[in-house]
């Protein structure tokens, strides 16, 4: 690192069990995230922050005025402007040392797959169940970890999956058929602004740490929050032997 990246970075540098070599292998670091909407820009945003290296953003849709209550890395300029694009010129406005690039279309296959081979690793801040199920599969499949998350109306969701851990359950585990809760999406339910904050920045930490070697993983645990009384419960999650992805 130059001396304006151990500028840039030092109240992570100095934290002792993170120092140097956390803050490289961030910068070293290249990872994909599908959804660039309420979840996914806190993600983009602390992500670019922290100084991560590479980062590819997915999104196929367009800045909405309903989407500014919450996604806070669009503003007015940005309205009709495709959401990954949008995200991608806030990073480069806030960090122009990450590399990002901006896919402006829904990964389908071989696309998904050669995106994912690419990445360190993959954070999930999609909106519906379909997309959440192929990407899970996907990520398993290459063997890369996968952050996930979700909230809707007063609740949010964050876990980790990662195949490269015998003992790690999958998205699939948790959730083994399309539809309940993981079916409801915030355009007809609604959903709280500062929920998707947390949850997001909840899922940039957990990607840091990954990266970064540091701390314990949310592997094999989803926390559950209920921001409408400011309860997290904390819940141990195995894998699912009859589950058709990691089983």
């Amino acid at each position: 690192m130059n001396d304006q990246e151990l500028l840039r970075y030092s109240r992570q540098i100095m934290l002792p069990d993170f120092d140097v070599v956390g803050q490289e292998r961030l910068l070293s670091a290249s990872v994909l995230l599908i959804g660039a909407g309420g979840l996914g820009s806190p993600i983009a945003l602390y992500l670019a922050a922290a100084g991560i290296g590479s980062l590819t953003i997915v999104d196929d849709d367009g800045v909405d005025s309903s989407n500014l209550q919450r996604q806070i890395a669009h503003g007015e300029a940005d309205l009709g402007i495709n959401k990954a694009a949008s995200a991608a010129a806030a990073i480069r406005a806030l960090n122009p040392a990450t590399h990002v690039t901006a896919i402006d279309h829904r990964l389908a296959e071989p696309e998904l797959s050669q995106q994912i081979a690419k990445a360190d690793l993959v954070l999930d801040a999609t909106d519906n169940a379909e997309s959440r199920y192929g990407l899970n599969a996907a990520c398993w499949q290459a063997g890369k970890p996968l952050v996930s998350g979700a909230a809707i109306r007063w609740e949010g969701q964050v876990s980790v999956f990662d195949p490269r851990q015998p003992s790690s359950p999958c998205y699939r585990c948790l959730y083994p058929e399309l539809g309940g809760d993981a079916a409801l999406n915030c355009a007809e339910n609604g959903v709280i602004a500062p929920l998707v904050g947390v949850i997001g920045s909840m899922q940039a930490l957990e990607a840091i740490k990954h990266l970064a070697g540091t701390g314990s993983s949310l592997v094999g645990t989803v926390l559950f929050f209920d921001s409408k009384y400011g309860e997290w419960q904390r819940i141990t999650l195995t894998k699912n032997p009859d589950c058709p992805i990691c089983g």
